[in-house]
Order: structure tokens, then C-alpha cells, then sequence
């Protein structure tokens, strides 16, 4: 710009004067007759010279189409908006600062000053400005409302609402949209509902596409699918941002087969999914392991040939191979993609680690890096993970360099927590507790993974020490935690504090036991003699219909030869399953230790002829 002032004030003759002439102010007031380059007198982009310039060589004098300032706040207001579709904060920023200096009316541009900070995710500011509005009006508080809903900052939206309603402002149909996704991400179902009594008796959504769709992913996200339902099928038209939000919300809820279904019904009707309905669909396989559904879904994909311009959906099916246990898939999936990203390696490298295949994944990890993609937090969990069950400590270490060199660890609890699990599982405990220690905060996955290594270690005063270090702490347990205490205590014979432990579960933590502490219970009173009360206890339960609680009740019998109770055990657990082989042979075993060979044979056949039977089953 300082160039081309330069190159006008050398030779003005050069240049077309459109002062006189041009329509409005976003035509240049010149433009060089040779190569076209336009010049506004008011630009905000203008060199601080060029104003004082213009006065001494008289062109101020001349009459303009528009006033100065008219013409200063439009350029103003015209570039912050430029501003706000790119997300430029900084030259946003540096426009309002100009409009200060020039001593322009700040509140003649409020309304794009708001829009701009709200949309740029700089809230504070952009509230500060809405607070000194005078005339506040609906599309001021729609952009504030819509920053806080896409900045996850929900309630600050829904608070905004009140605000505007007290100064008088009606919410609009976008004011709607905004608020409904602050719902959405506060799982806020009843206000939503809220929202929609107050939509229905607008009748807004009866000309307004965007607001019905709106509508369907709130209560979708809400998890009340029966509702994002039935808005589904009373809106006057519904279109593939409908059927998507619906699916979205199945996929969810674990519930594949109506979002397949679903996906189904909207091609019946004629719309086509785009790539988000296939993200979406490719979720649902993922969740509930539906590998031949994602093969024809893929299918679907390639003949549309989606892949081509689309990496999200590319990663969604990397995802959904890896998770359905059909890495080899998943990698050619990544391998053929025309470009992968992080979330694409991080995708392979989960699958291959849930897998066991500890080498493929760290492999990938080496892989991604050649290729100049750098990890992010998730990539290392998934490493970490890999390290964990390789036993592979050196690798372990190197990876915890790598990531406080990054300076992940001081924002990332999860990645702090894989890094205590892997020590942990590898038998390091010593540096499990020094990364815990480090952490800038830890939760109860912290402390249950550090628990959980001092008790594979056998190390149970430490065990037990954490556990009330972390109540200390303010950090209450979770079932996780109690199994893993209840499993230090049955392995030492702590009869009394298991016991504590597991009653407070109910009176202290706010949780109901889970199946895997029930069954330390069962084996602490095994272990330690106590067969009756391991009996009440199974008598108390909820539900006793798993087969795990008779064998480790089978078990205890064994311990201690005790036909009765083991007699009642096993007829129990094949009352679940009578091709139950575990609890012929542990009942068998029973009599056997207790000197009753004739019993331990007759049950042995039982088991023969019950094994014959299923595999006869199993051929049918």
C-alpha cells in the first residue's frame, strides 16, 4: 500500500479520479489507467503519511460521494467482517485499535467488533463490548451466544438468553440454532425442551430446514433419541443434516441397527448420505464391532469415490477396521488414503496395540515421525499402551523424554496416567510413583493404576497407603480401585479391612459393588476359610447369574475340600451353562481332594458326555 501512494503522489495524471462518479464507497476512489490497482483515500490499510499528504495537495477539498467518517466506518466494518470469516484475532484486533486511535465512533462499528471477537473465540472481549452497547439488538447477542455454544461454553450461552430477554431482545430462529447446540454440549435436554415449546409457538420451524435439523441433533446429543425421533418425522422436510444428526445420536447410544436402519430409510426417501452420514454410520459399526456392516459401507464409499477429498472419513474408517479387530484392513485403508494425518496413524496404532501386536505399533509410531507427522498426546497413550504390554521399559522411558521435552505432560492427565500404568505394569512401580508424584493434578486412574502395580508386586502396605493417600487427597475410589485393594487384601489375608472396604463402596463412595469385586470377596473369604460368609454373600447379591461367582466359589471349596458347599456351587453354575467344563472340573477335583474318587469319576463322566453333547450342538 505505502508503495502504491507513492507511485500516485510521483504522477497523479496516471491514475483515474472515480471520486465523482463511483456508485458507493467499495469502489476505489482511484485506479491506475495502465495495470488497475485501486486506491481508497480512507482505507484502514493506508500508511499514517498518506492522510496529511492528500490534504496538502488539496484532493480533500474535492467534493466525495460519502462523508469522511461514513466512509471510514464502512471500510472499518467491511475488513472486520473479512476478519471474522477468516478468523484473523490479530488483525481484527489491530482494526479495533485503529478505529480508537482515529477517533472514529467505536460504537458504530459495535456490531461487527462483537461479531468478530465472539467469532474469533475471544468471549471475554467480545461480552466487554456487548456490556457498553447502547442499542444491543438480537444479532449482536446471537454472535456472543454463538461463540460460547461453539467454545463448549454452554452455560455462559444459556445465561445470555436470560440477559437478552430481560433488555427486551427477541431470540430469532439463528438465535435458536445457537442456543439448542449450548444444549447439545451441556446434555441440557430440559431446556432444550424448553427452546421447543417456544419455537413451536413461533412456528418457526415450519419455513427454517437449519432449526428442525437443530433440533434433531440436541436431542440426539441429549441421548433422548425417541424424541430426535419424533421431531425427525414431523419436520415438513428433512434433508441428510437430519438423518446424519439421527444416526449420530444412535451410534451414541450403542444402538447400531436403528442407525443402520436409519441409513436405509433416508435412501429409501431418496437422500443421499454425505461423508458426515458415513462417519457417523462407520461409528455404529465401530461401537458394536459390526466389521461386515463397515465392509459395505466402505464399499459404498469407494464406488462414490468420498475418499478422494475427505481425510476425516478416511480416519473413520481406519478407526472402525483397527476397533473391529481387522487391522491388516485398517492399514491399507491408511496406506491408500491420498493423505493421513495423526488421527489416521493414532487409528492403527490403538488397533495394533489392543491388538497385542506391540512391534506393528511401535513401528508406526517411527513410520508417522519419517513421514513429518508429529505425534500428539493420543499417539503416546497408544504407544504407551503397546509399552505396557511388551513389558518394553526403555521404550517406555524414551517415550516419557519425548513428551515432557513437548511439554505435554503439563496439560494432559490422560497421557500422565498411561505413563504411571506403563511403569506400573512393567514392574517399575519406584518410577510409577515419581511420574504421579510429578503430575501437576491426578484423578482416581492415577492412583488405581499405581495401586494396581503395588499389587501385582505383592507390595500391599503400599497398596493399602496409596488407597488412603488418595482419599486424603479428596480423590474417592471407583470400582476399579476397590478390586484392586480387594485383591491386595484376599492375597494377605486382610479378611476385616477387605471387608471395610467393600461396605463403604455403597456407604462412603456412592457406587454399587461391581461383578469383579463381588468375586474378590468371594476369594477372600475363600482363602481364608470363611465359606459360609462367601455363601450369604452370594445369597445377597443383586444377581448371581454369572458363572465367574460359582467358579470362584468352586475354587474356594477346592482350597479347603468342602463337598457341601462345593456340591450346591456346582449345581448351581450348571443351572447357568450344564456344558460348563470349569465347574466339572473343579467340583470333580473337589471330591477327589476330599478322598471321594467314585464321585470325582461319576462327575467326570458327566463331563464327557456333556462335552460330546455340545460338540454335537456345535456341528448341527
Amino acid at each position: 500500500m505505502d508503495l502504491l501512494w507513492k507511485e500516485f503522489f510521483r504522477d497523479p495524471s496516471r491514475w483515474w479520479d472515480a471520486r465523482n462518479s463511483k456508485p458507493s464507497s467499495r469502489h476505489p476512489d482511484f485506479k491506475h489507467r495502465v495495470s488497475g490497482e485501486p486506491l481508497w483515500m480512507d482505507s484502514c490499510g493506508n500508511p499514517s503519511w498518506v492522510h496529511e499528504e492528500l490534504r496538502s495537495r488539496g484532493f480533500l477539498a474535492e467534493p466525495c460521494h460519502v462523508s469522511l467518517s461514513t466512509a471510514k466506518i464502512d471500510s472499518f466494518v467491511t475488513s472486520l467482517r473479512a476478519c471474522t470469516r477468516k478468523k484473523d484475532l490479530a488483525r481484527g484486533t489491530h482494526l479495533h485499535h485503529d478505529i480508537v486511535k482515529r477517533g472514529l465512533p467505536e460504537k458504530k462499528c459495535s456490531d461487527a467488533l462483537v461479531t468478530m471477537y465472539a467469532k474469533c473465540g475471544e468471549l471475554e472481549k467480545a461480552k466487554m463490548l456487548l456490556d457498553t452497547h447502547p442499542s444491543k439488538d438480537v444479532i449482536t447477542w446471537t454472535a456472543l451466544i454463538g461463540g460460547y455454544a461453539v467454545a463448549g461454553r454452554g452455560q455462559n450461552a444459556l445465561e445470555c438468553l436470560e440477559l437478552m430477554k430481560h433488555q427486551g431482545v427477541l431470540p430469532n430462529a439463528v438465535t435458536y440454532i445457537c442456543l439448542l447446540k449450548a444444549c447439545a454440549t451441556t446434555r441440557d435436554v430440559d431446556k432444550g425442551k424448553q427452546m421447543h415449546n417456544e419455537i413451536s409457538r413461533q412456528g418457526l420451524i415450519e419455513n427454517n430446514s437449519a432449526l428442525g435439523n437443530a433440533l434433531v441433533d440436541m436431542y440426539a446429543k441429549c441421548g433422548a433419541i425417541a424424541e430426535a425421533r419424533q421431531v425427525l418425522e414431523e419436520l415438513p422436510s428433512r434433508d441428510v443434516v437430519s438423518w446424519s444428526a439421527l444416526i449420530a445420536g444412535y451410534a451414541q447410544e450403542g444402538q447400531a441397527e436403528q442407525a443402520f436402519n436409519c441409513l436405509e430409510q433416508m435412501q429409501h426417501e431418496g437422500i443421499l448420505p454425505n461423508a458426515v452420514t458415513y462417519i457417523c454410520t462407520l461409528k455404529a459399526c465401530t461401537t458394536t464391532r459390526a466389521a461386515e456392516r463397515g465392509k459395505q459401507i466402505h464399499d459404498e464409499i469407494a464406488r462414490q469415490g468420498l475418499l478422494r477429498n475427505n481425510i476425516l472419513l478416511g480416519n473413520a474408517l481406519v478407526d472402525m477396521y483397527a476397533k473391529c479387530g481387522n487391522v491388516s484392513e485398517a492399514r491399507r485403508v491408511l496406506e491408500e488414503l491420498p493423505a493421513r494425518d495423526v488421527v489416521s496413524w493414532n487409528g492403527l496404532i490403538a488397533g495394533y496395540a489392543h491388538a497385542g501386536e506391540v512391534e506393528q505399533a511401535l513401528n508406526c509410531l517411527k513410520q508417522m515421525q519419517h513421514e513429518g507427522i508429529f505425534p500428539d498426546a493420543v499417539t503416546y497413550v497408544c504407544a504407551l499402551k503397546a509399552c505396557a504390554t511388551k513389558k518394553d521399559t526403555n521404550r517406555g522411558r524414551q517415550i516419557e523424554e519425548e513428551t515432557t521435552r513437548k511439554g505435554l505432560l503439563r496439560n494432559n492427565i490422560v497421557l500422565g496416567n498411561a505413563l504411571v500404568d506403563m511403569y506400573a505394569k512393567c514392574g517399575h512401580v519406584s518410577e510409577a510413583r515419581r511420574v504421579l508424584e510429578d503430575l501437576p493434578s491426578r484423578d482416581v486412574v492415577s492412583w488405581s493404576a499405581l495401586i494396581a502395580g503395588y499389587a501385582q508386586e505383592g507390595e500391599a502396605e503400599q497398596a493399602l497407603n496409596c488407597f488412603q493417600l488418595m482419599q486424603r487427597e479428596g480423590i474417592l475410589p471407583n470400582a476399579v480401585t476397590c478390586s484392586c485393594v480387594l485383591k491386595v487384601c484376599s492375597h494377605r489375608g486382610l479378611v476385616e479391612e477387605g471387608q471395610a472396604v467393600f461396605a463403604n463402596m455403597s456407604k462412603k463412595y456412592g457406587m454399587n459393588p461391581s461383578l469383579e469385586c463381588y468375586i474378590c470377596m468371594i476369594d477372600l473369604f475363600g482363602r481364608a476359610g470363611h465359606l459360609e460368609k462367601a455363601v450369604r454373600l452370594i445369597q445377597g447379591m443383586p444377581s448371581s447369574d454369572s458363572t465367574a461367582i460359582w467358579h470362584a466359589l468352586l475354587s474356594a471349596c477346592l482350597r479347603w475340600a468342602d463337598v457341601n458347599v462345593g456340591g450346591w456351587a456346582f449345581e448351581q453354575a450348571i443351572k447357568l451353562d450344564e456344558c460348563d467344563e470349569s465347574a466339572y472340573i473343579l467340583v470333580a477335583n473337589i471330591y477327589a481332594e476330599a478322598g471321594m474318587e467314585e464321585k470325582a469319576k461319576s462327575i467326570e463322566a458327566m463331563r464327557m458326555r456333556s462335552t460330546a453333547w455340545k460338540s454335537e450342538e456345535v456341528k448341527a
